[in-house]
């Protein structure tokens, strides 16, 4: 079993109040217990119950602030595509362990298809995008080819059952 399909957990598993809170969460991370209990319905000892239980089920996996790159000096986001040379395929598990570990690195997607990874990097410039591709991609032998598309604007939808 795939690291990230080991711990799904069948959609049934979700009770309607499960699913409120989750989307409410979602919205709000940093909400009291008393709030989140009010707006799903429930009493706080219940609510407080079910997100340890949605925490321990690993359906919640996290609580984080999200920060605007910009405010850190990071004003240029792109997606840069990484296709690995064929013969260097027993390098993807080491690369994408490099990749994770550079600051810059917002999200990396490991893929199946034409491309290996997609890299959604963080930069303060164009010079440091270049910087970036030329250090830790075009150098690596591993590496056959990169391909670099700017990022105008970013969406990020909450998760939420189909």
């Amino acid at each position: 079993m795939s690291e990230g399909s080991k711990n799904l957990r069948p959609e049934m598993d979700l009770d309607e109040i499960d699913r409120k809170i989750v989307d409410e969460l979602q919205s709000n991370g940093r909400m009291t217990n008393a709030e989140l209990a009010e707006r799903v319905g429930v009493a706080a000892s219940t609510c407080i119950a079910r997100v340890r239980s949605l925490v321990s089920r690993r359906i919640i996996t996290g609580f984080t602030a999200t920060v605007d790159p910009r405010a850190m000096g990071l004003g240029l986001e792109v997606l840069i595509s990484v296709t690995v040379r064929s013969g260097a395929r027993q390098r993807i598990t080491e690369l994408s362990d490099e990749l994770r570990g550079l600051p810059e690195v917002m999200q990396l997607f490991f893929l199946g298809g034409v491309e290996d990874f997609i890299i959604h990097l963080a930069a303060r410039d164009s010079d440091h995008v270049r910087d970036f591709v030329t250090e830790h991609l075009s150098a690596d032998p591993a590496v056959s080819s990169t391909r670099t598309s700017i990022v105008f604007s970013h969406h990020q939808n909450p998760v939420r059952a189909s």
